[in-house]
């Protein structure tokens, strides 16, 4: 259900590599969670992004949500689709919905992120409260 490739946080975004680079998005739980999401507030080109901190902000039918760093960087690239098609994070989160591409300036902190396996157990006890 989740992609092996990724890189999970406890606040339901993820982080893929590639080309030195960190791809982020939210979880397809996320979405489900957020219910038809209607707006997208991303950080600009350029920004710098520290982990944890939060980055920008998804509005759906029933709230606004904060998206935090899954890791630091500079964003060098923001999926512009989704100021026209926000709805493309509820079709793919993983995918076609990713947010912003990051040039990663602390690559040892995906060390610290959730495998997929890991995400799954978490979210499966955030859904029975255990």
């Amino acid at each position: 259900m989740y992609p092996e490739e990724l890189h999970y946080t406890k606040q339901h975004e993820w982080v893929r590599l590639s080309d030195g680079a960190g791809v982020v998005g939210i979880t397809d739980y996320a979405q489900k969670e957020l219910g038809d999401i209607v707006y997208v507030d991303l950080p600009r080109v350029g920004a710098a992004l520290e982990k944890g901190k939060v980055m920008g902000s998804v509005e759906s039918v029933k709230a606004v949500s904060d998206i935090y760093a899954p890791v630091s960087g500079e964003v060098i690239e923001i999926n512009d689709a989704l100021s026209t098609a926000p709805e493309k994070l509820n079709e793919s989160p993983h995918g076609d919905g990713w947010l912003v591409k990051i040039r990663l300036s602390a690559p040892g902190e995906i060390s610290g992120l959730l495998s997929a396996e890991d995400y799954q157990k978490y979210v499966a006890e955030e859904e029975t409260g255990h």
